[in-house]
């Protein structure tokens, strides 16, 4: 018993990962430009989001005697929901309203290329020294849906905007750039013993 506790002990020899640690990038459609002052500081205005998650669709299948057995055959990407906290000039508000009016003019509501609107979103997670530690990057990603913002006479706190954000897929940077650092060294190594 006295290892098994031993080994628990050491499995925390590095801190625990905080989940405030953490900041988003959105860049802007290049259409909304004259929204750049109101973009920069959503990285500073998010206040709760979620690292994105994937999941598979499944089919079962039996094969001869053997129990059911699942077989991946889709992948499937959550939706992310960001919170922002709001300024006292409404500028995160009009900003998203501003996208979504893009995404669909009221004036038309003609919906727009998807090349148009799309963007790369960067949630960055941080260890406590403030180091990067994970990115996860939402390619091609647009808000799905602006929620309302309730008004309220009988409380002073502060508005939050509530933006859920859909994409194409994701993909973890930290992965992809060590991935890419195994390859290349592998392939230094290999061009080195020829």
């Amino acid at each position: 018993m006295a290892g098994s506790i031993n080994d628990f002990r050491s499995s925390f020899s590095k801190d625990v990962a905080r989940p405030s640690r953490f900041d988003v990038t959105i860049p802007i459609p290049l259409s909304l430009g004259f929204y750049i002052s109101s973009a920069r500081n959503l990285t500073y205005r998010c206040e709760m989001t979620t690292l994105p998650g994937r999941t598979f669709e499944t089919l079962d299948k039996k094969i001869g005697s053997a129990p059911i057995e699942k077989f991946p055959y889709h992948t499937n990407y959550q939706d992310v929901t960001m919170e922002f906290i709001v300024s006292d000039d409404m500028n995160e508000k009009i900003f998203f309203d501003a996208w979504m009016d893009l995404i669909n003019p009221s004036s038309n509501y003609n919906f727009q290329y998807k090349s148009n609107y799309a963007v790369d979103v960067s949630i960055n997670q941080y260890d406590v020294q403030g180091n990067l530690t994970y990115a996860g990057v939402l390619q091609e990603a647009w808000p799905i849906d602006v929620n309302q913002l309730d008004m309220d006479w009988s409380t002073d706190s502060y508005h939050k905007l509530t933006v859920v954000f859909c994409y194409r897929q994701w993909s973890n940077t930290i992965v992809s750039s060590l991935g890419k650092n195994l390859l290349t060294t592998g392939l230094t190594g290999l061009i080195g013993s020829i």
